[in-house]
């Protein structure tokens, strides 16, 4: 592995290709490869953090579900100005864990964070006024979001706010080999190579299952929701705000 922590994972031949996983080795390399991989990931967390201080209420929980190494979560550290509040980041990955909570330990802010090793389909969401889903439910089962997303909305305050963002699918198949390309052509601008695009379109084929737009606004009205927009879209990939 590079000392710079650069994103080598996929860069050599692999005689099999193994499911993504998120462990200590992609860890090491996260930032780097969310930053190379995902459009506009930055715009997303910056806008997480302002989304906070206006949305976030006193005496109330954010949960950052699926929180990785804590970009979200430290967004909105950053950002919240109600009182009374605590951030709960909760993630599945141990590696990601222990360095989520150093990450978070570095950054002193007056709201409390507690960074939780649990699956996010068992974690009760009570009293939340913010819940941040941020390129994690395209991980979970197909059959089991609505469930998830059910079970944020009645753990929401009034006026509480659910932003997801997501890898999608477009339903239009001529659109939807469009909006790979352009992807795969913001990959290569950003230095990786055949072999790493298709070994690492490869390893996520399995575990990586994306909805469409429709599927996604569906799902949020179903539950509820009788606000949802879609805010932010670059290529196949998209974030959505839902207002109970």
């Amino acid at each position: 592995m590079s000392n710079d922590n650069t994103d080598i994972i996929y860069s050599a031949q692999h005689s099999k290709v193994k499911d993504f996983t998120f462990d200590a080795q992609v860890v090491e390399v996260f930032p780097d490869m969310i930053s190379r991989s995902v459009p506009g990931y930055a715009t997303i967390v910056d806008t997480i953090g302002r989304l906070s201080k206006k949305y976030v209420q006193d005496n109330t929980r954010v949960y950052d579900l699926g929180c990785s190494l804590g970009a979200a979560t430290l967004a909105m550290r950053r950002a919240v100005t109600a009182t009374g509040c605590e951030i709960i980041g909760v993630d599945n990955s141990p590696a990601m864990v222990e360095r989520c909570k150093m990450h978070v330990n570095a950054f002193r802010g007056q709201t409390p964070v507690t960074i939780v090793e649990a699956d996010i389909q068992e974690t009760p969401i009570e009293n939340a006024s913010m819940v941040v889903l941020n390129f994690t439910m395209q991980f979970i089962a197909a059959e089991q979001r609505a469930a998830l997303i059910n079970k944020i909305y009645q753990g929401l305050v009034p006026g509480g706010i659910l932003l997801i963002s997501e890898k999608v699918v477009s339903e239009d198949a001529t659109c939807n080999e469009l909006l790979i390309d352009l992807h795969h052509d913001f990959k290569r601008a950003n230095g990786y190579s055949e072999l790493e695009i298709a070994q690492k379109r490869t390893a996520l084929e399995n575990v990586m299952r994306p909805d469409s737009v429709e599927t996604q606004h569906t799902r949020l009205k179903e539950a509820g929701f009788a606000h949802s927009t879609t805010w932010f879209q670059c290529f196949n990939f998209l974030s959505i705000i839902a207002v109970k």
